[in-house]
C-alpha cells in the first residue's frame, strides 16, 4: 500500500512486480512502515537494491522505517551497514504517534501473531484519517478504545478468512462487516467512510466475483492489484 508518493505499508517480496506493472518509483519513498515481520509482508533483501552499483540516489534524504523490534532486526540484519544505504529505523511503540512529513501516524495493536507485537497503522494528513487494518483478526480491546477518538475517512480490512467464520489472527467476510457495523454504531465511521477489504488467500474460499457478491452490497469494496483510492 502506497500514500501519495512518499509513504508505503510493507516491504512484499512481490514489490518488484508492483514497480514494473504499475509504474512505481522506490526512490520517492521517504517513510516505510512495517506491520510485522513475517515474509509476505517484510523481504528485507530488496533494500540492498539501494546500494551502489545497483542504484546511484540522487538526493541524500534517508529512507525512515517504522516497525517492531523483529522487523527492525531482520533490516539490521540483512542490510549490516545502514549508513551506506542511508536507511534510519524507528521502532514504532503502539499507540504513540510520531510525526513522518506531512504525517501524524499511530500504529495500534493488531490481533494476528503470539511470537510479535504485530501493528495496525491510523495515519492523518490534510484533514483525512486512514486506517491500514491488516494482518489482523477482530482487534484488541486497547485498539478499539483508541479507535474511538477518530472518525476515519477510509478503513481499510483484513478479509484473508473469505467464507470462514473465524476472527482470529485474520478475519473474513462476517469479520469485515461487523467490524463495519460496530464503527458506525460507535461514529468511529460514518456514511461517508470508504471501506475496503483485502488481503485475500485461496484458502478463504471464494473468488474475487464471490466476495464482491458478498460485500460490495454491504458497501464494502473489494481490492485488487493496483487499486487507487481518492479521499
Amino acid at each position: 500500500m502506497h500514500i501519495d508518493e512518499g509513504y508505503k505499508v510493507d516491504l512484499p517480496p512481490d514489490t518488484y512486480l508492483h514497480v514494473l506493472r504499475y509504474n512505481l518509483n522506490l526512490a520517492e519513498v521517504k517513510h516505510l512502515f512495517i506491520t510485522h515481520a513475517h515474509y509476505d509482508h517484510l523481504h528485507p533483501d530488496d533494500l540492498l537494491m539501494r546500494r551502489a552499483p545497483f542504484a546511484h540516489m540522487k538526493r541524500e534524504e534517508p529512507l525512515h522505517i517504522y516497525g517492531n523490534q523483529q522487523a527492525l532486526s531482520q533490516v539490521q540484519n540483512a542490510v549490516k551497514d545502514l549508513s551506506r544505504l542511508n536507511l534510519v529505523l524507528h521502532h514504532a511503540e503502539p499507540f504513540v504517534t510520531v510525526k513522518a512529513g506531512k504525517l501524524e501516524v499511530t500504529p495500534l495493536l493488531a490481533d494476528h501473531s503470539v511470537d510479535q507485537t504485530c501493528l495496525l497503522y491510523l495515519f492523518e494528513t490534510d484533514g483525512k484519517t486512514i486506517l491500514h487494518g491488516y494482518d489482523s483478526g477482530w482487534f484488541p480491546d486497547e485498539t478499539w478504545r483508541a479507535l474511538k477518538n477518530y472518525t476515519l475517512d477510509l478503513v481499510i480490512l483484513d478479509c484473508t478468512n473469505g467464507r470462514l467464520s473465524e476472527v482470529k489472527y485474520h478475519m473474513g467476510v462476517e469479520g469485515v462487516l461487523e467490524t463495519k457495523r460496530r464503527m458506525l454504531l460507535e461514529r468511529i465511521a460514518n456514511q461517508g467512510t470508504v471501506f475496503v477489504a483485502t488481503h485475500f488467500s485461496h484458502n478463504g474460499g471464494l473468488l474475487h466475483e464471490q466476495l464482491v457478491s458478498k460485500l460490495l452490497p454491504e458497501g464494502v469494496q473489494v481490492a485488487f492489484d493496483g487499486l487507487t483510492i481518492e479521499l
